[in-house]
């Protein structure tokens, strides 16, 4: 059972994963490059910008599209594989359990985090990095447990205390900046929130689909309808 979760995580991750970097190469990496155009007229926002978060990033070109779909690729097979995972645990086997789990990690990996920090453009000024990954992982996780408590459990305090941990995070707020600014326009920053929202909400749909249908074909015995 092992190597056929293994193995339909495999194929489920590789195609969700080249699907993902082929939107972001058409759609969501000329965002990027074009927001990249305004750091130069605004040497001194950029000082402060790259004082404030420097980070190794590949050349542009082949490498960071190889790095994209790499990346992409390793961290799909991860997801499907918790997603696999939970079908062999809860015996899962219907299409819209899947459409449901891949949502589920939609709104877990994707909106519960944006919604207190959205993707962001190069030449934007952000809060101090680490804040904002301790508080991204925080939000993750509690927004994982939270809504396998609210659908998951059949305990009402179960579920409320599931609402609370979904809730919790963004009580307490994200990280923020001093002051709010970026170089690039108004109108490319909505373009990118939304091609970034579109592109990973196709991701978990297709992920969430697939790796439950690769699941169904590669096991010998139908998990029982739930």
């Amino acid at each position: 059972m092992f190597n056929r979760i293994v193995l339909s995580a495999f194929l489920a991750g590789t195609i969700a994963g080249l699907l993902l970097s082929v939107i972001q190469i058409f759609w969501v990496t000329p965002l990027i490059l074009e927001a990249e155009t305004y750091e130069v007229s605004s040497p001194a926002i950029t000082n402060e910008i790259e004082a404030a978060d420097e980070a190794w990033a590949p050349d542009d070109g082949w490498e960071r599209t190889l790095y994209t779909i790499g990346s992409n690729i390793v961290i799909a097979f991860g997801f499907a594989i918790i997603l696999t995972g939970f079908y062999n645990l809860f015996q899962f086997s219907k299409l819209y359990q899947g459409l449901a789990w891949g949502m589920a990690g939609y709104i877990a990996f994707f909106v519960s985090p944006a919604l207190g920090l959205p993707p962001e453009l190069p030449g934007t000024v952000a809060a101090d990095l680490v804040d904002r990954q301790y508080w991204f992982l925080g939000t993750v996780f509690c927004t994982v447990i939270g809504l396998m408590l609210v659908f998951l459990s059949s305990k009402w305090l179960l579920r409320l205390t599931g609402a609370f941990l979904v809730v919790i995070p963004h009580l307490i707020g994200a990280p923020q900046p001093l002051k709010h600014e970026s170089l690039a326009p108004h109108s490319l920053i909505t373009q990118f929130i939304w091609a970034s929202s579109l592109s990973n909400a196709l991701f978990w749909v297709v992920l969430g689909i697939l790796s439950l249908v690769l699941f169904r074909f590669f096991s010998p015995l139908q998990p029982t309808d739930r």
